[in-house]
């Protein structure tokens, strides 16, 4: 198979269903939120967190290892970051279906976001500024170009 005919069917190829890179990239978007947890309790672990922290969980912050509050920050981005990209796939989703059928780059968009935030995760936890930067404004690269996409669809309807 030709390379560009590769890269113009992606969306089929990736799943067989051109709607399907915007549902997996919003599972998989939420599934980093989940996994951002993982980091997060390994750090609250290492801080001695007890039962009784359950009542004011911010307030051991300061205890956490420094890894440990790269990891909560991490996860509070997450959350940021899903709030952005979720609206951005739905609008997808519904305004623009028939673009998503020819459209590879949307595909590649969608998908590469969670992949994007992973290494978000994982440099923030690595103290790797200027990785984490890049695979921060990558991702909402990603998502500009949803909304992009989805606004241009709803103003051609």
């Amino acid at each position: 198979m030709d390379l560009p005919l590769l890269f113009m069917d992606l969306p089929l190829l990736l799943t067989g269903e051109p709607k399907a890179p915007l549902a997996w990239s919003l599972v998989l978007s939420g599934a980093v939120v989940i996994l951002s947890l993982v980091p997060l309790g390994a750090g609250r672990a290492n801080a001695d967190f007890t039962p009784a922290d359950l009542a004011a969980p911010r307030a051991m912050f300061e205890r956490l290892p420094a890894w440990g509050q790269r990891a909560s920050w991490a996860h509070q981005n997450c959350f940021e970051a899903f709030t952005l990209h979720a609206p951005a796939c739905l609008l997808c989703l519904l305004a623009a279906p028939a673009m998503l059928a020819s459209s590879p780059l949307l595909a590649l968009a969608a998908l590469l976001h969670p992949a994007l935030r992973l290494a978000y995760i994982g440099a923030y936890l690595a103290n790797q500024p200027l990785l984490r930067s890049l695979s921060w404004v990558g991702a909402l690269l990603c998502t500009a170009l949803l909304y992009t996409e989805g606004l241009k669809a709803l103003l051609h309807a």
